[in-house]
């Protein structure tokens, strides 16, 4: 792969490589990142120089900065080709985090190369961000009727009042499930391909071979949709781009493998958790039945991705406090920016009715998160959350919210496990199921339901139901007693 040429050095300021950095992963960012961003900030101001792994790189933390690198393409670049240390040889061979930026593929795509893969991917994926086409309808249908037997086997599991943890039991399941349909997979995919995204993301010792895995497995997918074409993304990727190879259509489907088991995965877990731990304006934007604000709260409190894909300098440019040379590595903390936006007294945002669109989970600019892939995510995650909170009419954290075990990286932040105590709820539809499955659990479970949800005077019914009719009860309850 060819590179870019880069200026001398310039004058002025210290070079990225000439100053100490401070280690970025340790167990202290593991325990609490938010305590790290913000020593950096107060250290360095809205840029700081950071390792990766042994590589120093520019670490972006203030939101006017951050926003300014996503939205500014022809300042900071996405192609990895323009990255000085790796045109130099001067990258670890064995640097766990450049097995995934060296898939050519359209989020490291720039200009002219990005808009056209990127309307040929939209093209693609209209159809299933349309819910009056058959396509949309569909997929729709099948992601409500995955999560509702996703919590008919917990019920049959452990009853209708039971422990269930909600990441590997419910969430990773169910993305798993949704990539399957939409990607026309002729088989179910296993959970080993979910580990091999989390290996590559993390940058884990065998991140190379797992990602050489899952392009694998797309790279056969895209060939035996090519000889066997469905109503499918896959196969209406290649109607598209008809002249895209199986490698190349192998290396979209691992990327949008990635957003969508991961990425989209993290956010149902991110909104749940918020939730339960009893984030006010989550938990008030749930009650009012809003899910696709409960979800914009929960991803400016607690985005799915920490820190967004890598760019480069493409000139010399002042950013923060330093001079970013040519080729520099940046990343744009989207975690920090979410804290320092909180902090500079934009809590308006978070404590209106309206919504909080200002939030960087999908990104912004150029290569922000394409529309139809937003609606479709967005879907996603407000059904995933939205059945959880009407099957269930209780549900606790089991662990202290500190307590709670991270996958913590260089890109994503997210649960390893969401552990809970549930009741179902007595109208809910899998309760029959897990009452055949599990001798004798339906009546303790209706027990404890009708302690906990009894149905208000002059409140409808299907406003009453589960715990999203709990929590309206709960915070209308509170306005009357403020």
């Amino acid at each position: 792969m060819e590179t870019h040429p880069f200026a001398a050095a310039p004058t002025g300021g210290p070079g990225l490589e000439s100053l100490p950095v401070e280690p970025l992963l340790t167990s202290e960012f593991d325990g609490d990142p938010g305590s790290v961003y913000e020593r950096l900030r107060s250290t360095y101001g809205p840029v700081a120089p950071v390792g990766l792994m042994g590589v120093p790189a520019w670490l972006v933390l203030d939101y006017r900065e951050v926003l300014e690198v996503l939205r500014n393409e022809s300042v900071w670049r996405r192609d990895v080709r323009h990255w000085r240390a790796r045109a130099e040889g001067r990258l670890p061979q064995d640097w766990p985090l450049l097995a995934g930026y060296e898939v050519r593929q359209t989020m490291f795509f720039d200009d002219e190369e990005h808009r056209h893969a990127r309307l040929s991917y939209h093209s693609a994926m209209r159809p299933f961000q349309d819910g009056h086409s058959p396509e949309g309808w569909e997929l729709r249908a099948a992601v409500a009727h995955y999560a509702d037997e996703l919590i008919a086997m917990l019920a049959a599991e452990s009853g209708t009042t039971g422990f269930a943890d909600l990441a590997a039991q419910y969430t990773r399941p169910l993305l798993l499930m949704v990539t399957t349909k939409l990607f026309g997979c002729p088989v179910e995919l296993g959970d080993e391909m979910v580990m091999d995204l989390w290996r590559m993301l993390d940058g884990g010792p065998d991140a190379g071979p797992a990602t050489g895995r899952a392009l694998g497995a797309m790279t056969r997918l895209a060939a035996h949709r090519r000889s066997r074409p469905g109503e499918d993304l896959t196969s209406y990727m290649l109607l598209a781009d008809p002249s895209l190879s199986d490698e190349q259509l192998g290396r979209e489907l691992f990327m949008n493998a990635v957003y969508l088991n991961d990425i989209t995965g993290n956010m149902v877990c991110n909104t749940l958790l918020e939730v339960l731990r009893g984030n006010a304006t989550v938990r008030r934007s749930l009650s009012n039945g809003q899910l696709g604000e409960t979800v914009n709260r929960a991803a400016l409190a607690n985005p799915p991705t920490a820190n967004l894909c890598f760019r480069f300098a493409a000139r010399d440019v002042r950013l923060g406090n330093f001079l970013i040379r040519a080729g520099d590595i940046v990343s744009p903390s989207v975690a920090a920016a979410h804290q320092d936006l909180l902090k500079i007294g934009s809590s308006h945002l978070v404590d209106s009715a309206v919504s909080t669109r200002a939030h960087l989970a999908w990104g912004a600019g150029p290569h922000q998160c394409p529309s139809a892939a937003r609606e479709l995510a967005g879907t996603i995650v407000t059904t995933a959350v939205g059945r959880i909170f009407e099957h269930f009419g209780r549900a606790e954290l089991t662990l202290p919210p500190d307590q709670l075990p991270w996958r913590s990286g260089p890109v994503v932040r997210g649960l390893k496990l969401l552990p809970v105590r549930y009741e179902l709820a007595g109208h809910s539809s899998v309760r029959g199921v897990g009452e055949r499955w599990v001798d004798g659990a339906g009546a303790s479970a209706a027990s404890a339901e009708a302690g906990v949800a009894g149905v208000e005077p002059g409140v409808r019914q299907e406003e009453s139901s589960g715990l999203l009719g709990l929590l309206r009860r709960m915070m209308s309850g509170r306005r009357r007693s403020g």
